[in-house]
């Protein structure tokens, strides 16, 4: 397994809690020294969201796309939706998932309920949960397996 991390202080605690033998890195993620195609799946969690340049998100998926072997995936998981409270991040919606990887197969679902809704509703009653997030209209968080073609 490899790691990586652009904040100093993340890289400390990943480094803390991970066990010895996941190789870590810090940095860009553009810049990371990963050889191509070595990798069979790229792990990214609300990352994407995170990064409101579009020119350097395309950067980034390309970069990762360019690291899995043929076959293998990214799995993804990212919000969907704005968060009005938050300028600093911006939901990644299906189309901008399959812009930034055009020969993606792409399999997905909605899994997360809306975390103000969650928080609100799990204060009520922790099974609340569940009844709230059966309703696909309130997940704001996709799930997906974005899969490169495999050779021949």
């Amino acid at each position: 397994l490899t790691g990586l991390e652009l904040l100093p202080e993340r890289m400390v605690q990943a480094r803390h809690v991970l066990p010895a033998s996941v190789q870590l890195r810090e940095g860009d993620a553009t810049q990371a020294p990963i050889a191509p195609g070595s990798q069979d799946v790229v792990f990214v969690s609300t990352v994407f969201s995170s990064l409101l340049d579009d020119a350097f998100q395309q950067r980034l998926a390309t970069q990762m796309w360019h690291w899995l072997r043929p076959g293998g995936a990214v799995l993804w998981y990212d919000f969907t939706v704005n968060n009005p409270r938050n300028p600093d991040v911006r939901g990644v919606p299906l189309a901008r998932v399959a812009q930034l990887f055009p020969a993606a197969r792409i399999t997905h679902r909605r899994v997360t309920l809306a975390p103000p809704l969650a928080r609100l509703v799990c204060r009520v009653h922790p099974g609340l949960y569940r009844v709230f997030n059966a309703l696909p209209l309130l997940r704001t968080h996709r799930l997906a397996w974005l899969e490169k073609p495999g050779a021949g």
